[in-house]
C-alpha cells in the first residue's frame, strides 16, 4: 500500500476484515482510518456495512472485534451486580483476575427498555483502559442510570471458574441479593 494512498470502497472494507480477523485485540476505528488513510466517520459506515452483509463485529470499549466463530468450551452466565460507580474497577478486577471475561453490561432503563454495551473486557490493562476512557471522556457508567444495578453476561473456562468469582464478588456485597 502506498503511503498517503486512500483505499477505496470494498477493498477497504476486506482489508478491515483481514485485519480484524487476524488482530489479537481490539482495533479501533482512528487506527483503521489511519491504515487505509480515511476518515474515522467513513470507518464506522464500513463497519455498518459490514455488519449489514452478518460479519459479526462488535464495537467495544477498547474499538472493533471480529467475533471468531470457532467453538469453543468456555461457558457463560448473566449476573446481577450493585455498586458505586468507584467499585466499578474492584469488581472488574475481580472479574478478570478469575480468568473471566466481562463481555457485556446490561441495564434495564425505564424509557429505553434494555441497554446492552459490549466490553470484552479480559486483563487488568483491559480494566485500566477502561476505566481510564470514561474518566478522560467524562462519561458515565450505564449502571448510573440504574442506581448501581446492572447485568454482566460473563464467560470462563469453567462453571468452577465462574461459581468461585460469583462466591467473591457476593462476599464483596457486589452480587444482587433478594
Amino acid at each position: 500500500m502506498e503511503e498517503g494512498k486512500k483505499i477505496l470502497g470494498e477493498e477497504r472494507r476486506d482489508l478491515l476484515i483481514k485485519w480484524l480477523s487476524t488482530s489479537e485485540k481490539p482495533l479501533t476505528g482512528g487506527e483503521l482510518a489511519k491504515r487505509t488513510n480515511v476518515s474515522r466517520q467513513v470507518i464506522v459506515q464500513d463497519i455498518s456495512i459490514l455488519k449489514a452483509k452478518k460479519h459479526p463485529i462488535v464495537a467495544t470499549a477498547q474499538g472493533y472485534i471480529l467475533i471468531k466463530t470457532n467453538p469453543t468450551h468456555r461457558v457463560s452466565r448473566i449476573i446481577a451486580c450493585k455498586h458505586s460507580p468507584s467499585e466499578t474497577k474492584e469488581e472488574l478486577f475481580i472479574l478478570v483476575d478469575h480468568g473471566v471475561t466481562v463481555k457485556q453490561v446490561i441495564v434495564e432503563h425505564a424509557i429505553y427498555g434494555e441497554i446492552t454495551a459490549s466490553l470484552m473486557i479480559t486483563t487488568r490493562q483491559d480494566v485500566e483502559n477502561f476505566c481510564l476512557k470514561i474518566e478522560k471522556t467524562q462519561s458515565t457508567l450505564l449502571s448510573e442510570l440504574t442506581n448501581g444495578v446492572h447485568l454482566h453476561v460473563i464467560e470462563a473456562e469453567s462453571n468452577d471458574q465462574l461459581d468461585k468469582v460469583v462466591q467473591v464478588l457476593d462476599k464483596k456485597g457486589i452480587i444482587l441479593n433478594d
